[in-house]
């Protein structure tokens, strides 16, 4: 079916009905799950022979597992069908469906939260049209896969499952018809909006962001990232912060070997009250709230070992109770520290938020506001678009601000006299 019959196009969507059409069953019934290599091939032939895009999804189980490997992966083309896809049994033959999808464009939405799943098992878009994206560019106010089939398809997904343990097995059958859905509207979605863009003059711009999700490398390592433990802030002596740092590695190796995430492991709030209490022996450890059920008393003397490598540590080993960084200060810390880079921001900030509302586009889309932060901080010895380019801009958002930003960064502040001349 066209899922915007009887609807009534506008430019920011179909309008007309009355109630969004519950979107409930596949159009062609729920598929199959392919668990073999011989089915797996039957797919890639028949992905192969389709035509147009080829709308993908995976799900993971975050919050449930420590990996972040993709327990069910959905495709669909025109001219092929929908597919749903166990990677488990399948791992190390996924040969012949790379080689079927490379090529053809691929349709996701948030992309980047799917592709290092899918690149875990071969599968790499050489093109990609990333459906969430294209709505924060075309200046969506909601830009949810519901919210977006609800405004611009006249259609309601039935929601839910998403923060579901897609490890799960066997998968029930209403999580298995969420996950066909969600592929079932992409192509569509990805549709209507290529044509918003367009008529925006947007589209290129979408192109290369697009790209750049596609080519990004994967993330850097943390440094320290015990330090992201909840309620860290509470913690105030280097001896207290050894603790936090030894039970959360301790917690991170014992996830790993168990593929469990690490909050069901041990909670965060676990951590910081054996770091805060400084227990002096697995028993007193044991009395603690968080350590009195019984799978964590059997791990007591584990947890305690951690606690007792704090306590061993020389003071040279502590760790500080702050990180230096390569980056500008809070910018709250800006006015006292350097009231000209302050003002810089100001001026810089209500140049890109003009640019915003201008183009619709939400300014953290338009320039990254940590690129823009360190652009004020420390103004370039060479040009502003120079800058930009080398901090990671695209060519779209070197054009649109480059200049504005140089006006900016020399208006933010009167050298002359010290004076803020910026608004923000």
């Amino acid at each position: 079916m066209d899922a915007r019959d009887g609807l009534v196009d506008s430019p920011d969507g179909p309008r007309g009905a009355a109630e969004p059409v519950p979107l409930l069953e596949p159009a062609d019934g729920l598929p199959e799950v392919v668990r073999s290599p011989t089915a797996l091939r039957a797919v890639a032939t028949a992905i192969a022979g389709g035509h147009g895009p080829i709308a993908v999804d995976a799900e993971r189980a975050s919050g449930f597992r420590y990996s972040a490997r993709a327990y069910l992966v959905q495709l669909r083309r025109a001219g092929a069908g929908s597919f749903l896809i166990d990677p488990i049994p399948l791992a190390g033959r996924f040969e012949p469906l790379a080689a079927a999808l490379d090529g053809p464009e691929w349709v996701l939405h948030a992309a980047s939260q799917d592709l290092a799943c899918l690149a875990e098992l071969g599968l790499r878009p050489a093109t990609l049209f990333d459906t969430e994206l294209a709505g924060r560019l075309a200046g969506l106010p909601r830009v949810g896969l519901g919210p977006m089939v609800e405004q611009l398809l006249g259609l309601r997904l039935e929601k839910g499952h998403g923060a579901a343990d897609w490890s799960t097995r066997p998968l029930p059958q209403d999580w298995l018809v969420y996950a066909a859905l969600d592929v079932e509207v992409l192509i569509e979605l990805r549709d209507v909006l290529d044509d918003m863009l367009t008529q925006q003059g947007k589209r290129e711009w979408a192109a290369q962001e697009f790209e750049a999700v596609r080519t990004a490398p994967p993330p850097p390592p943390r440094a320290d990232p015990w330090r992201r433990t909840s309620g860290i802030h509470r913690i105030r002596r280097p001896r207290q912060l050894a603790a936090v740092r030894e039970l959360w590695r301790a917690r991170d190796e014992l996830a790993e070997q168990r593929d469990i995430a690490p909050g069901r492991v041990l909670p965060d709030s676990a951590i910081i009250e054996a770091s805060v209490g400084a227990p002096t022996s697995a028993d007193e450890l044991a009395r603690l709230p968080v350590f009195r059920g019984r799978a964590q008393r059997r791990l007591a003397g584990y947890w305690w070992s951690a606690l007792h490598r704090a306590a061993a540590l020389p003071n040279p080993e502590l760790p500080p109770t702050t990180l230096a960084s390569d980056g500008p200060p809070p910018v709250s810390r800006w006015g006292d520290r350097d009231p000209e880079a302050a003002a810089r921001l100001a001026a810089a900030r209500a140049a890109v938020a003009e640019l915003g509302k201008r183009y619709d586009l939400p300014v953290e889309n338009l320039l990254q506001p940590d690129l823009l932060r360190r652009l004020c901080w420390q103004p370039p010895a060479t040009s502003v678009a120079e800058a930009l380019r080398a901090g990671g801009a695209r060519p779209w958002q070197v054009e649109l601000t480059a200049e504005p930003l140089e006006r900016a960064l020399l208006a933010g502040t009167d050298t002359s006299t010290g004076t803020s001349t910026g608004t923000g």
